[in-house]
């Protein structure tokens, strides 16, 4: 856990908008260093250059290996320490699957799952020699299936996982792995929704929520409390009483 962020540096991979560019603001007042990645570089730059001096920005597209590589590398060779690591970038499209291109199913896949595991299995040496922080982006979506959320909320429940078996390998070598499952934070992602999404909170509460998580020993980091606690209470039901309740949304 890290409860003082001055003069820490922070990796923080989706940062261009949303939740990500409401996490770098935060973190800058805080008196951390940071280095910023997302794949749309103008957006990157303007929000480097907006939060002032010392900070980083390195376009990526973390469903490219080589360019995770590569990132990484130059990380690497100018002899940055990484205290924490937070990959947020991640890919969504509402519907049914069927509803769904094979396209658009894969640029989700790849970006969600495919590219956080480019982005563990290079940057986790680097984490041990200073026993850094590693952050998952996951979603309550993950927590069990509901319909017409395929297949963001397939790709959310492997990133639990992970996270989970992360935890368990890595805890000997120091690593503090965590894991954030929100609720709906109102982001471009959550706009594409044409259903109603309760308890809804902004970017901003969203990356005060996760600041103050990652200064805690907890694993997970889960908000907003009124709605996750809901959703974890639906992960808790026996098949046949969760089927009766969630077959109502379909």
């Amino acid at each position: 856990m890290i409860k003082d962020w001055q003069d820490k540096t922070v990796w923080l991979i989706g940062a261009s908008s949303g939740i990500g560019r409401a996490l770098a603001q935060a973190f800058a007042k805080r008196g951390a260093r940071l280095l910023l990645s997302a794949r749309r570089e103008t957006a990157l730059s303007d929000l480097a250059a907006s939060l002032g001096e010392h900070h980083l920005a390195l376009r990526l597209d973390i469903a490219d290996e080589e360019a995770v590589i590569e990132v990484v590398k130059r990380i690497t060779q100018q002899n940055i320490r990484v205290d924490s690591i937070i990959c947020l970038a991640g890919a969504y499209e509402p519907g049914r699957i069927d509803e769904l291109n094979s396209e658009t199913q894969a640029a989700i896949i790849n970006t969600n799952i495919n590219g956080t595991f480019n982005v563990i299995r290079h940057t986790l040496a680097h984490l041990r020699q200073h026993h850094g922080q590693l952050v998952i982006y996951g979603s309550v979506a993950g927590y069990r299936g509901l319909p017409k959320g395929q297949p963001y909320s397939a790709t959310k429940a492997a990133l639990i996982n992970l996270a989970e078996s992360l935890y368990l390998e890595e805890k000997p070598n120091q690593v503090d792995v965590k894991l954030i499952n929100s609720g709906f934070v109102d982001t471009q992602l959550t706009r594409k929704n044409q259903f109603d999404m309760p308890m809804m909170i902004s970017a901003e509460e969203a990356a005060e929520a996760i600041i103050k998580g990652l200064g805690k020993s907890a694993f997970e980091i889960h908000f907003p409390k009124r709605f996750t606690f809901m959703m974890k209470c639906l992960q808790r039901l026996p098949n046949w009483l969760f089927f009766a309740i969630a077959g109502r949304m379909n």
